[in-house]
């Protein structure tokens, strides 16, 4: 292409998918890169999710939808240099610029900006980036849930009254289930597309199944009003439970069609607060819906960038085991344990499961077992319909691994059976038992808990808020055989 050719049109990528990422001065351009899914084996679901919703936003407007073999192709047919919102993760803007694109500075997905984000961390010096003084200066510089200078309410954020463990005796938590799209012509489209695909040697992970999640802007909003209205004002309360038989529990299910651009975290954020003011849903509620909005999504999109190219790389705890074959395939029946195999089989059947199960069950397993970050981090990305590299990063490197050393979280969210048990009503039903150690009832979280910090404990050592479990350690006398136990069943699905 000619650099100095005049831009006839605006590129809209598959995760800028709303009317926020719209130019009317330019006509909007989407191309289906077949190629995109021959790289990477990502799940059915999310092809499907991605290439509906493109389908879809092309169908609504007036916007040249053009299907390729490779971004590059599809440039082709248009024959004029493009423009595109700054791409969302670094191999999109590098492409970008190898097929000439003139990318635009900041992206409308997200409610602050990159100047903000270094003003601030900059401001830090040798401080650490924490979640909790960046959330709190991003609702004072945009004024969410404030009376001037002070938060509503008087406090930050509710944690201690948003963890409660799932009501005992109930299957669901709410007896209203979450709104569910209705699948339309497109779905049917994307699906025989898939199954040629496939057929051709394009390969996916998990199950195809009816669609989840929502691809279109009335979908999204759709979704957005269902559950502001039904199930906000019980979000927080249970925002850290798990429940066998409900997935989804109070959670928003907007993950997706944030992540794809359909919503502005704006609106998302401004329809919590006026249910909030409106008395529709209690403070504590609100505010642990908004601190996972303005809060952490916003804070591991800007330390994606932020922390650098190698930040996927790190590997304090010199991690290498690759992972195994049941965990890769999404094997849940070959699983024993009932929490790791309900939450895989949820990842198998939908994509999707929240952030605890993400956290406390597949991270926490990972991390026990020493799987290689960079792999699990790829998995995530791959496996999940709201999985983008700068959604894993911080999460899966960070959080989840501890991969960073403490840059993220400032000590390993490892823990045991007893976790579980007090946050689910997994280990009722378990053949394993939450307080065993050794045998054939041993839990597998809580025998690899102490295996975990048995293989890591000089790596730990100068971690003041690990000293506890540490001591703990030192004391165990049975830690000989649950290392000898943990090494011989290493690799078999739990």
């Amino acid at each position: 292409m000619d650099g100095g050719a005049r831009v006839t049109h605006l590129w809209i990528l598959g995760d800028q998918l709303g009317a926020h990422f719209d130019d009317d001065s330019l006509p909007s351009v989407l191309i289906e890169s077949r190629s995109m899914f021959r790289r990477r084996r990502y799940h059915r679901q999310k092809a499907h999710l991605i290439l509906t919703a493109m389908r879809m936003r092309a169908s609504e407007d007036d916007s040249i939808f053009v299907r390729a073999e490779t971004f590059a192709e599809g440039l082709a047919q248009i024959g004029t240099p493009v423009e595109v919102w700054h791409p969302h993760s670094r191999a999109a803007v590098a492409m970008a610029r190898r097929l000439g694109a003139v990318i635009r500075e900041g992206t409308p997905g997200f409610l602050t900006s990159w100047e903000e984000f270094n003003a601030w961390a900059q401001g830090r010096g040798s401080s650490r980036l924490l979640l909790e003084d960046w959330y709190r200066t991003t609702r004072r510089e945009h004024h969410i849930l404030m009376e001037g200078d002070d938060p509503v309410g008087g406090r930050w954020n509710f944690d201690e009254l948003n963890r409660e463990p799932p009501p005992r005796g109930r299957d669901q938590l709410l007896d209203r289930a979450p709104l569910c799209p209705t699948e339309t012509d497109v779905d049917q489209e994307v699906r025989e597309v898939l199954d040629r695909w496939e057929a051709e040697g394009i390969e996916f992970l998990g199950h195809d199944a009816p669609r989840r999640f929502a691809a279109s802007r009335g979908e999204a909003r759709a979704a957005l009003d269902d559950f502001i209205t039904h199930r906000l004002a019980d979000f927080g309360p249970y925002e850290d439970a798990m429940m066998s038989g409900d997935p989804f529990l109070a959670h928003s299910l907007l993950s997706a069609p944030l992540n794809l651009g359909l919503l502005a975290p704006g609106e998302v954020i401004e329809a919590a607060v006026r249910a909030y003011h409106a008395g529709f849903a209690p403070l504590p509620s609100v505010e642990g819906f908004v601190r996972q909005v303005a809060g952490w999504r916003e804070y591991v999109w800007h330390l994606y960038w932020h922390l650098g190219e190698d930040y996927p790389e790190m590997n304090v705890l010199e991690a290498r085991t690759p992972g195994p074959t049941w965990f890769e395939e999404l094997e849940s029946t070959a699983i024993s344990a009932a929490c790791l195999s309900d939450v895989m089989a949820g990842v198998a059947e939908r994509g999707w499961v929240h952030h605890i199960p993400r956290l406390m069950i597949l991270a926490n397993w990972a991390l026990q077992r020493g799987y290689e970050p960079r792999m699990i981090n790829d998995w995530f990305q791959r496996a999940f319909v709201d999985g983008y590299p700068w959604v894993m990063a911080a999460n899966v490197i960070g959080m989840g691994l501890f991969a960073d050393g403490g840059i993220v979280a400032t000590k390993p969210y490892a823990s045991g059976g007893a976790y579980i048990n007090r946050m689910s009503n997994y280990c009722g039903g378990c053949r394993y038992s939450p307080t065993v150690r050794v045998g054939d009832d041993a839990c597998p979280f809580t025998a690899g808990y102490w295996w975990f910090l048995d293989r890591n404990r000089e790596r730990l050592a100068g971690n003041h808020r690990m000293s506890r479990a540490l001591a703990g350690l030192r004391s165990r006398p049975d830690i000989g055989e649950i290392r000898a136990q943990e090494e011989s069943r290493f690799g078999a699905a739990p």
